[in-house]
């Protein structure tokens, strides 16, 4: 099993910054690819940006000039920096991990709880 543990959520102004992390842990060979993916009230859930083991990145229109993604293998850690922030970009933001298991070599999706981003004045 692996688990992926969200954390860096808040309430922010418009304008304001939040930079949201992805710790993964557990049964881990290697993580093939994170995403961040986000869902509003009523709303279906998005894709807001992704990066694969190499490092190649893709956005959601929405997303790009504002947000960063980024990881850290060492730490098996993907960042989300978000700038710019607009209340539209209000959501529960999930982390989506693309992992290779130790156990049997096979990948498996997993997702974290998520985290709630509120932006308001």
């Amino acid at each position: 099993q692996v688990q992926l543990v969200e954390s860096g959520g808040g309430l922010v102004q418009p304008g304001g910054s939040l930079r949201l992390s992805c710790a993964a842990s557990g049964n881990i060979f290697n993580i093939v690819g994170t995403a961040w993916h986000r869902q509003a009230p009523g709303k279906q859930r998005e894709l807001v940006a992704s990066i694969t083991s190499g490092g190649r990145t893709t956005y959601a229109g929405s997303a790009k000039g504002r947000f960063t993604i980024s990881r850290d293998n060492a730490k098996e850690t993907v960042y989300l920096q978000m700038n710019s922030l607009k209340p539209e970009d209000t959501a529960v933001y999930y982390c989506k991990a693309e992992v290779v298991s130790d156990e049997d070599l096979y990948e498996y999706d997993y997702w974290g709880q998520g985290t709630q981003v509120t932006v308001s004045s």
